[in-house]
């Protein structure tokens, strides 16, 4: 794995059918995410003894405006945009996501073609108080800024108070010990690999639970048709879990793409091979909940997320997108 010097121009360029000697690999600056673009990095020289592998760590906007919410400045897809610019403009040949911060459309000349096995999906529930949501005080504050932490929050626990919490790990870590919050709730993967595990004693439970669609599951975006750099990347991919990805990126894509949205989704598949999907979108208060669960062959998984967003549609989600505008 290599970093600082560009790499020579003859090393970057494969003509049709040829093996490429090497790739960079785009990358937000955050421990969390370098330790994604690492991890990739080692499985593919792990894999390829004869590839050569640079990072080409950037800053988005997602990580530089830290004083508004997501919501507000929007949405996940912030974390991205620089990445994507960064592939499309030639300077990086892939980049490494948190899947769950990528939009359900892709940007026009990119594509998913690699998701790697998926991590633990739940999240991890931190508190100066000794036991779970319900040990909590009436009027505790729980640090979040995800429309969907706050909305399942609120509806275990309408009478806590929510305050803005952004930054990366570490930093809302830092927050949450300074007393900005008396609660905070982090994704369980993110704990793992930044081997924070002692912050991993209290899982949020699921199913009463629900993790973002594409929680704990690492992407890897390239050019759309660049096979030279497929060939490359595709011994990373897990087939189980890009077709859990497809159900859950599928509620996603029918309820408008918005990573904005109270919404969460959790597919797994069963021992008979069906998959099971569940999924819950909320009004931010928690007051409003649609829920939906559908089952069905793994072939039909993203048939089975559309599914679900229709039938929450109906049965009021419709209502709550619309308050949320």
């Amino acid at each position: 794995m290599e970093s600082g010097p560009e790499m020579k121009a003859e090393d970057q360029e494969t003509r049709p059918g040829e093996t490429r000697k090497s790739l960079r690999i785009a990358t937000r600056k955050s421990r969390l995410a370098m330790w994604q673009a690492e991890h990739v990095a080692r499985g593919l020289q792990q894999a390829h003894p004869d590839l050569r592998v640079r990072l080409v760590p950037l800053s988005t906007r997602g990580d530089e405006i830290l004083d508004r919410s997501l919501a507000e400045i929007g949405g996940k897809g912030l974390f991205l945009k620089e990445l994507e610019r960064a592939i499309l403009d030639g300077e990086a040949d892939m980049a490494v996501h948190s899947l769950k911060d990528v939009p359900a459309g892709m940007t026009p000349g990119l594509e998913l073609p690699v998701y790697l096995a998926r991590a633990n999906p739940a999240d991890a529930w931190l508190s100066k108080v000794s036991g779970g949501i319900d040990a909590l005080p009436e009027g505790a504050r729980v640090g979040t800024s995800s429309l969907r932490r706050q909305s399942q929050v609120l509806r275990l626990r309408p009478d806590l108070e929510v305050v803005a919490l952004r930054g990366n790990v570490q930093t809302r870590i830092a927050k949450w010990k300074n007393g900005h919050a008396d609660a905070i709730i982090l994704a369980a993967a993110g704990l793992e690999r930044l081997e924070l595990n002692e912050y991993l004693e209290n899982l949020l439970e699921m199913p009463e639970w629900l993790p973002a669609p594409g929680q704990g599951i690492i992407a890897i975006q390239t050019r759309a048709g660049d096979e030279a750099v497929r060939e490359r990347i595709e011994c990373l991919h897990c087939g189980q879990t890009a077709v859990i990805a497809a159900a859950e990126r599928a509620v996603v894509a029918e309820l408008g793409g918005d990573c904005r949205m109270p919404l969460a989704a959790l597919a797994h598949r069963n021992a008979d091979g069906k998959i099971h999907l569940q999924t819950r979108l909320a009004s931010p208060d928690g007051r409003r909940i649609c829920e939906e669960s559908v089952s069905g062959p793994a072939e039909r998984a993203a048939q089975l997320g559309r599914q679900a967003a229709r039938k929450m549609l109906e049965s009021g989600g419709r209502e709550i997108l619309g308050a949320l505008d």
